[in-house]
């Protein structure tokens, strides 16, 4: 009896072990989950998207790796390809390294950054911003998700937005919080009608960007100068990012953990997977399998 005790208890063990270590292995060199907790990138990633983060993309750090805070060496290894302008990259902050980002990358090193009256400028030249066109960040209570919010023409209900009793034809992202953060924080729920613009960086990348005006705080800026070996990041929702213009500063591109990939998963508030009730009005369908770009 005592034999088969001690079998199925190594059993158990060689079970746990092996398959956390298969897991570690796998986030550490192939693909890593990560999900969205702020709006700094939209209109490209939203708030509730769950990514896959290719590891492999640029080689890998330290920071590839558990325990990567420990400092145990510098530098990347089988890092033939670089990141490229326009890529969106999760990275390690570098001033908290428990902390992890994601953003798009703006700058390499030798490369001037700088804001002018809301507009991007990559060394020296303005980057083309064109296509204007309305979009709406409705972050709203949790109470409303079901009886709806109902403003003059627009409608919003669980996660699709009408205009005059038609479906909105422009893009849009709707975020439920708890009515308690609202009620703390009523600056920061509401719905914002913002303006969505194509952005072509001097490499030919476009992309979608969201500028609620081109006067917020960090619309005009000093030029910045991308130190060698370092990147600047900056978010598509220009006015709502903490990224390289403010307190995250140049990244080391040994902080980079890896390129997103694609979102499989995406809701629009925090709630139990198995509430299958919910999923009607929690789940954006339209978003699964989405690559990032």
């Amino acid at each position: 009896m005592s034999i088969k005790k001690k079998n199925m208890a190594r059993e158990w063990f060689d079970t746990i072990f092996y398959g956390g270590l298969i897991a570690i292995i796998f986030r550490s060199l192939l693909l890593e989950p990560f999900n969205i907790p702020s709006g700094s990138m939209i209109p490209s990633l939203h708030v509730g998207d769950h990514i896959f983060v290719q590891k492999w993309a640029y080689g890998y750090s330290r920071y590839s790796f558990p325990f990567g805070s420990w400092k145990l060496w510098n530098g990347r290894f089988f890092d033939k390809k670089e990141p490229e302008v326009g890529d969106i990259i999760v990275f390690r902050n570098p001033s908290d390294e428990s902390v992890d980002y994601v953003k798009r990358l703006i700058g390499i090193g030798g490369d001037t950054i700088q804001m002018k009256e809301g507009r991007l400028y990559i060394n020296g030249k303005q980057v083309k911003r064109s296509d204007p066109k309305p979009y709406i960040v409705a972050n709203l209570p949790k109470s409303l998700r079901s009886v709806g919010f109902y403003k003059d023409n627009l409608s919003i209900k669980g996660n699709k937005i009408w205009i005059d009793n038609e479906p909105a034809t422009f893009n849009y992202t709707i975020e439920y919080k708890t009515d308690m953060f609202c009620n703390k924080h009523p600056q920061e729920c509401g719905v914002f009608q913002v303006t969505e613009y194509k952005e072509t960086l001097p490499n030919g990348v476009e992309h979608s960007i969201i500028e609620y005006s081109d006067n917020a705080p960090l619309d005009n800026t000093p030029v910045f100068t991308v130190p060698d070996g370092f990147c600047f990041f900056m978010g598509d929702n220009r006015d709502n990012s903490a990224d390289s213009r403010a307190h995250v500063g140049y990244v080391n591109k040994d902080n980079i953990l890896g390129k997103v990939w694609f979102i499989w998963y995406s809701h629009n508030y925090y709630a139990p997977m198995l509430a299958v009730w919910n999923w009607g009005e929690k789940m954006r369908w339209p978003r699964f399998g989405i690559k990032a770009k």
